[in-house]
């Protein structure tokens, strides 16, 4: 996915390589079968770590045959439910701090693709269980590639690192992303590509590639600097130290900070609200907005123009016009 290795649950300010954690089975949803409601699960175990291991040239974890446990199903491993218009996607390999293989991201890909073609999904979530957001990709299950040759980095990047926060950017509904603990590397990437972000006191971004002498990738030299201009996104990727969530919402990286125990119930406030708005102004909003750092004025204006056309012929923009003029609150459908 990316040559980007996990950090640790607790990761150094800087220091030795960080030892790899063994993967166990997903946490136990709370009551029978499924959760309650979408996004709370129990607190997982404490994670088991095995003996330090060699750790190759690339910065990449070692292969381990038991890493991650192939009798657990992916499905599992990236829960998902639709609840009230909203489509929760949850990470939940707590043990390995939700580090990310190449068979969760295509599940993650998929779901993001899913959400844009349903109509009735109308916003995302994008959560994890335990006490880490995504600790970064784990290479470990992937397939193996022979022999690298020259080129096939770069492959690799563009084929999965990069075409899972494209897949965050292009979702055509907007996706928050509800951080519950430490993202790293990817993992911070894939939460900085979110349209929102709600941190939990205790989460903390960290750009953990500098520690592993390997240059930013999935997306993060891109968006960085548009969230919070050149020289901070350096300071950064240059040291790669730890960011605490309430240093992250000083910077401009996070929405709001909240307790712990309000992250879900947050997240689906700022959720459902999103999926009773107008789904497809929305979706041209997030567009114009996404696109307006990347191109001069005139191109800016020529699209917001397009946009608006476009939008005008949907049934939410004549209910929200009407509703106006009739001195009423509107009802939007998501059409």
């Amino acid at each position: 996915m990316t040559p980007s290795p996990s950090p640790r649950s607790d990761p150094p300010a800087t220091g030795p390589e960080d030892s790899p954690v063994t993967p166990v089975g997903p946490a136990t949803p709370v009551g029978p079968g499924t959760p309650a409601r979408p996004g709370e699960l129990s607190k997982p175990g404490r994670p088991t770590r095995p003996g330090k291991a060699d750790k190759p040239v690339d910065g990449t974890a070692p292969p381990r045959p038991d890493s991650p446990d192939p009798a657990v199903s992916v499905p599992s491993l990236v829960l998902h439910a639709t609840d009230n218009g909203v489509s929760w996607i949850t990470l939940n390999r707590p043990a390995a701090m939700n580090a990310v293989t190449w068979e969760q991201r295509e599940r993650l890909i998929g779901l993001l693709a899913d959400a844009s073609a349903d109509p009735d999904v109308r916003a995302v979530v994008l959560t994890a269980t335990g006490r880490g957001f995504c600790a970064g990709a784990d290479l470990r299950g992937s397939p193996s590639a022979g022999e690298r040759v020259a080129g096939d980095v770069a492959r690799m990047i563009r084929g999965g690192a990069q075409r899972l926060i494209t897949a965050v950017l292009d979702c055509e509904k907007p996706v928050i992303a509800a951080v519950n603990g430490t993202a790293a590397g990817i993992g911070a990437h894939l939460a900085l590509a979110c349209d929102l972000v709600l941190a939990a006191e205790s989460a903390r971004f960290i750009e953990v590639f500098v520690r592993r002498g390997l240059v930013p990738d999935g997306g993060g030299a891109y968006l960085l600097p548009r969230l919070i201009g050149p020289q901070r996104a350096k300071e950064l990727m240059f040291f790669g130290d730890a960011v605490p969530a309430a240093e992250a919402a000083r910077l401009g990286l996070v929405n709001r900070v909240v307790p712990d125990g309000e992250l879900v119930k947050t997240a689906r406030e700022w959720a459902e609200r999103l999926a009773a708005g107008p789904t497809r102004a929305l979706a041209l909003t997030k567009q114009l907005v996404n696109a307006s750092l990347d191109t001069d004025r005139t191109a800016a204006f020529t699209a917001e123009a397009t946009a608006q056309e476009i939008n005008m012929t949907t049934a939410d923009a004549q209910e929200g016009v009407s509703s106006f003029v009739e001195r009423r609150t509107p009802t939007y459908r998501g059409r």
